[in-house]
């Protein structure tokens, strides 16, 4: 780093107002579906207004009449959407993506301790959030003027399928590329598969337990389909992507939830189970449904009773399709650069297994990346929490690439 203003934006990032930052946004409640989604948008918007940022906060249009839309697992009665514009009315020359909803849990107090702040989007993904603003702020307060305008993006819904990114790609909001501050535990990631949720119901034929052999037990049937999707999921995990080699299961598949029977003496003569299915890179969601379907009906035609009584398949919830950056664009080497720059190493780039608003932004020929603090092994647990050094770093990398990137 050479530049008189790299190494400004970087003196000026602000640690304390980093953390302070975090704690607030931690302390709102953003599950997806509730009120404190509205109100996590409103404060990201007042946040952004203070940093001398344009800023468009509207409200969302829901539902949405369109078929390009990712679905949404939650109901929401309203949602905003908010984009904060920083040096001019050109195109964007970077964009830094962060989503605010978290998934239900009850550690909102952002208690700190060692060095680590704990609570629930700690690590998904308001760590990152914070080290967003924390990046504008320095670029602000170097008194730094950027040649191209630098854009912030903060949205709901993306764990629940991704309606804030594709409303904010709605209105028209665009970039020549886009980071996505999701937890990467210090890797930069290019690529993400996807993900669909499936639905099975298995049908039986219900009679009293003392006479089972006269009935058929969903239960029993349900293991036919099963033994099924584990032969799918290794047919589906012999040869992957490159960037996802290093996984042991790059396309997992997996039964989360099992719902059969009313009565403990009676024969179940129904069973629903739902479960994630990861969609390979590069497939698409039409080709990865029937590769499943056709795996159910196959073997529901070895079955004498799955025969006539098929299974149904059904595919509620958010879609995420994958996503991946072009072979070659700048945007990876720009950011390993920081990285290296901020961090004194080079970080290891790498696909991730998980869906994400990254497929959004390439849908739409916006090159995307992912990079963030946090592990993403800790999202959504019940321990999930964030290393305060990470959200410090990342800020100063955000910093950097986007100085680099737009002025």
């Amino acid at each position: 780093m050479n530049s008189e203003t790299e190494q400004a934006v970087l003196a000026a990032v602000d640690d304390h107002r980093i953390v302070g930052e975090l704690r607030e946004l931690v302390r709102i409640p953003s599950v997806d579906g509730t009120a404190a989604e509205v109100d996590v948008q409103a404060w990201c918007a007042e946040r952004l207004r203070a940093l001398g940022m344009t800023v468009d906060h509207w409200p969302l249009e829901l539902p949405v009449d369109d078929p390009a839309f990712p679905g949404m697992e939650v109901e929401r009665a309203e949602a905003w959407g908010c984009v904060g514009v920083l040096g001019g009315t050109a195109t964007p020359g970077l964009i830094l993506n962060g989503h605010v909803d978290v998934v239900p849990g009850t550690a909102f107090e952002a208690r700190v301790e060692d060095g680590v702040m704990w609570g629930r989007g700690t690590c998904d993904m308001k760590g990152g959030v914070a080290a967003i603003l924390g990046a504008v702020a320095a670029i602000v307060a170097a008194g730094i003027e950027l040649r191209r305008p630098l854009a912030v993006h903060t949205v709901i819904g993306e764990e629940d399928g991704g309606a804030g990114t594709f409303a904010t790609l709605r209105r028209g909001h665009r970039g020549a590329a886009c980071l996505i501050a999701e937890p990467t535990a210090g890797t930069v990631i290019p690529a993400n598969a996807g993900s669909l949720t499936f639905r099975l119901e298995v049908p039986g034929l219900a009679t009293h337990g003392s006479t089972r052999s006269r009935g058929v037990n969903a239960i029993e049937k349900f293991t036919v389909i099963q033994a099924a999707l584990r032969d799918l999921e290794r047919d589906r995990n012999r040869d992957p992507h490159p960037l996802l080699a290093h996984l042991d299961l790059a396309n997992p598949l997996s039964v989360g939830t099992i719902a059969a029977g009313d009565w403990a003496s009676t024969v179940p003569d129904r069973l629903v189970a739902e479960g994630r299915y990861g969609v390979r890179l590069g497939e698409a969601l039409a080709d990865a449904r029937a590769a499943f379907e056709t795996a159910v009906a196959d073997a529901s035609a070895k079955d004498d009773w799955l025969r006539e009584h098929p299974v149904r398949v059904s595919w509620p919830g958010g879609e995420f399709a994958s996503g991946m950056l072009p072979d070659g664009d700048p945007l990876l080497a720009d950011t390993v650069q920081a990285v290296a720059d901020v961090l004194g190493g080079t970080p290891a780039v790498q696909g991730a297994p998980y869906g994400s608003d990254l497929r959004q932004y390439a849908a739409v020929g916006i090159p995307t990346l992912q990079y963030g603090p946090g592990d993403v092994r800790y999202a959504h647990a019940a321990d999930e929490h964030v290393v305060l050094a990470d959200v410090l770093q990342a800020a100063r990398v955000y910093a950097l690439l986007a100085v680099r990137r737009c002025g």
